[in-house]
Parts: structure tokens; sequence; C-alpha cells
């Protein structure tokens, strides 16, 4: 299948408000096994910003709606680790939040949630709590309404470590 069949549908879900998952099933095809993220599919920002946080004390987390199988390279990067495969819930439910907050090990008004996406990531995270931060990345990052409900706006993940010292 070419990617930009793919790439079209997936868009074509999200923008209307659907799962990226439900791709493979309109197109009659199963998902590849990729063997789990590689670490040069990090952004650059990533592990910079990984290692900034950590050096400020910061315990660092990485869940997210995938299937389990892409933990392994997370684990070696951050402190807690969560798929939605894992947790039996998606974000943007409120389950998969409640579960991000037992296994931080920390209050939701002691953690921080990131995303680019405002209906997947910001809104459901400051419902259960969270401080929520916008990462405007990518057209789901730049072009949904809603951004001002983030705590935080930033645009780099760069900026993510004095944002969270700032407050801002």
């Amino acid at each position: 299948m070419p990617l930009f069949t793919l790439l079209t549908t997936v868009g074509w879900l999200v923008a209307r408000g659907g799962s990226h998952r439900r791709a493979w099933e309109l197109l009659g095809v199963a998902p590849g096994d990729s063997g789990g993220f590689r670490a040069e599919e990090l952004y650059a920002d990533a592990r910079p910003c990984i290692e900034a946080l950590r050096r400020r004390g910061d315990v660092v987390g990485a869940a997210g709606n995938y299937p389990t199988r892409e933990e392994p390279l997370l684990r070696e990067l951050v402190d807690v680790v969560g798929s939605s495969d894992r947790w039996g819930a998606e974000k943007p439910s409120p389950g998969f939040f409640a579960r991000l907050v037992v296994e931080s090990g920390f209050e939701p008004s002691e953690a921080a949630h990131v995303g680019d996406r405002v209906d997947n990531d910001v809104v459901p995270a400051r419902a259960a709590g969270l401080l929520a931060v916008h990462l405007r990345r990518g057209p789901r990052g730049r072009l949904q309404a809603g951004a001002d409900q983030a705590h935080i706006r930033i645009d780099s993940l760069d900026e993510l470590p004095r944002a969270l010292a700032d407050g801002r």
C-alpha cells in the first residue's frame, strides 16, 4: 500500500475525531510489526528534553495510544512507560489518564501531560487534574482549535523544562 494512502486515511480519520487505528480496517490491511520504535525516529528535541528534566530531578514518563510492542525503547529512556494496549484504555478516555496518574505515583496536581492534540491530550489531561501542556507540533498541534485550554503552550520540547520551571 502506498504510504501516501495510509497517511491520507489517518489524517482524514483524525480530522473527524476518529482513531488512527481504524485506518487499517478501512484499508483492509493488517498493521505491520515494525518491531517497535527506533531511536532514530525520535524527534531531535526528545532526548535533550528528557535529560534536562532528569537533571532537575523530575520523573519522566511516556504514555500513549500505541501497542505494547512499542514500549521497549521507551523503557530505556524514561522512568514510567504506558501503552493504551497494555492499560486497556485509550486517550482521551478518563480511564487512560486515571491509569497514568496511578502509574506515575504522583497526585494529579503534581504531574504534567504533554501532547500535540487538544482533544486527545490537553482537554482530558486538564479534566484529570494534570497540568496540560500543548506541544504545537505538526498539523494536529497547529490546526486544532482550543489550544488556549492548555496551561502551557510550547513549540518545541526544548522549551519544556524552562516552561515547567516558570509555571507558564
